[in-house]
């Protein structure tokens, strides 16, 4: 009998999913302004922070933070240990649902 795969807990999370799910649709490299990722995941700043959080102390998300003139900006971006972590993810993912390749 084949051993179930264990889901990364730290992605598993419904947020955090929505979250390493929209940045992995960007190229590597790419960053997205946490405004316009509260937008698109329709959440509240607070709850996205601390979801970003949780990813960032896992090494999967970087936050930076810079001035655009005098307006501070907070930029979120996919690390190559999240994409890799989303990757071993998905693919847990799919043996647990059948063993999908």
């Amino acid at each position: 009998m084949t051993a179930v795969p264990e889901l990364d807990p730290v992605i598993h999370a419904q947020a955090r999913l929505r979250v390493v799910v929209t940045l992995s649709a960007l190229p590597g490299g790419d960053r997205v302004s946490f405004p316009s990722l509260k937008k698109m995941l329709d959440l509240t700043a607070g709850n996205l922070s601390v979801h970003l959080t949780k990813l960032e102390e896992a090494g999967y998300v970087e936050i930076t933070k810079a001035h655009e003139g005098r307006t501070p900006v907070t930029y979120v971006a996919l690390t190559r240990r999240g994409r890799l972590a989303f990757e071993e993810y998905t693919e847990a993912l799919r043996a647990l649902l059948g063993g999908v390749t």
